[in-house]
């Protein structure tokens, strides 16, 4: 339990908040402008954070999420307008990723070992959610974002892991909005919104991780402003089947973890709901049809994709790969503060 007391910010100085959230942990990078009660502002981001946590894990048996997986189909399910917000770009983003990604995978992702459920792959579970996982969301959920409700009109497992953190980082960046707070770089996990720039006028640098199991190294920099980044990757979790890396992403339309030769993708995007959300859509679609999908919906986009013993990087806007590049140097699954 956080304890209260009036701590103030200085102005002008650097301070950086944070607190364990989902598994993992949660941060705030803060050039404070005017006086902010630091102890009032930490409570607020571990309490935005709490709440998204309590309302979408599909780890938490009482979550809101699992109130609606668990319901009859059919029936209408109150939820909290937040849930709904997720939902609802969702299920937009698995629109117009023509189902790369989906949010009706849990089952998917429980029968291969990487749910609540169990954690090595179960060949009988795994046939059984081929055969119950709907290849298409449309239709299969209703939202009622005014009456604040949803139902399903099929036995759907609702999974909102690739969207969900990045929902998390949105929400801390409103209470910092509403304390006051300009110039901020937020980040959970691989996820990242810069407020602003940093108070000196220069942008927030942020490392992108190089895609190598067990050992972290930077890739490169990305400078942001104003701008939200998300990295989705195949080797924080995975599993290996003969010489194949199975990451933990579900690939919705084969009933399988997605199996290509994309090490990692880091998508930008003004919010980073939107970004965790095409991060995963685009690692799932894969370089090809992905390049085709983020030109198609004006995404900013940079893959990389596994070639022998070396790393290709393929991009659009300033990821280009015929673009003068400045934002990003050196030779992505999570993008961490460089601070």
């Amino acid at each position: 339990m956080l304890k209260m007391s009036s701590e103030p910010a200085v102005p002008g100085k650097r301070t950086t908040l944070h607190g364990p959230t989902m598994g993992t942990r949660w941060s705030a990078s803060i050039d404070a402008d005017t006086t902010v009660n630091l102890t009032a502002l930490r409570q607020g981001l571990a309490a935005a954070v709490e709440q998204v946590d309590e309302q979408m894990s599909p780890w938490k048996p009482d979550s809101d999420l699992m109130r609606l997986n668990q319901a009859p189909v059919d029936a209408w399910v109150d939820l909290p307008a937040e849930i709904l917000e997720v939902l609802e770009c969702a299920l937009d983003v698995q629109h117009q990723s023509a189902g790369a990604f989906d949010p009706c995978v849990g089952a998917l992702v429980d029968a291969w070992g990487f749910g609540a459920v169990r954690d090595v792959p179960d060949a009988q579970a795994i046939r059984d959610a081929r055969q119950s996982t709907p290849l298409s969301v449309p239709g299969c959920l209703e939202l009622d974002r005014p009456a604040g409700r949803a139902r399903k009109s099929a036995a759907l497992k609702i999974d909102l892991c690739g969207i969900a953190k990045g929902y998390a980082v949105d929400r801390m960046a409103r209470v910092l909005q509403q304390h006051g707070v300009r110039h901020a770089l937020v980040a959970l996990d691989g996820e990242l919104r810069a407020m602003g720039g940093q108070a000196s006028g220069a942008p927030w640098a942020v490392a992108l991780e190089s895609p190598e199991a067990g050992r972290r190294a930077a890739h490169g920099v990305i400078e942001l402003e104003d701008l939200s980044v998300a990295t989705s990757g195949d080797y924080r979790r995975y599993i290996e089947v003969g010489d194949a890396r199975l990451a933990h992403t579900m690939d919705a339309r084969r009933c399988a973890p997605v199996n290509n030769a994309v090490a990692s993708v880091t998508v930008l995007a003004p919010n980073c709901m939107r970004a965790d959300a095409w991060a995963t859509a685009l690692l799932v679609a894969g370089p090809v049809e992905g390049l085709v999908m983020a030109q198609r919906v004006g995404i900013e986009v940079l893959f990389l994709l596994r070639r022998s013993e070396d790393l290709e990087e393929v991009g659009l806007g300033r990821f280009g790969i015929s673009a003068n590049r400045p934002n990003l140097v050196g030779d992505s699954n999570s993008t961490t503060p460089v601070l």
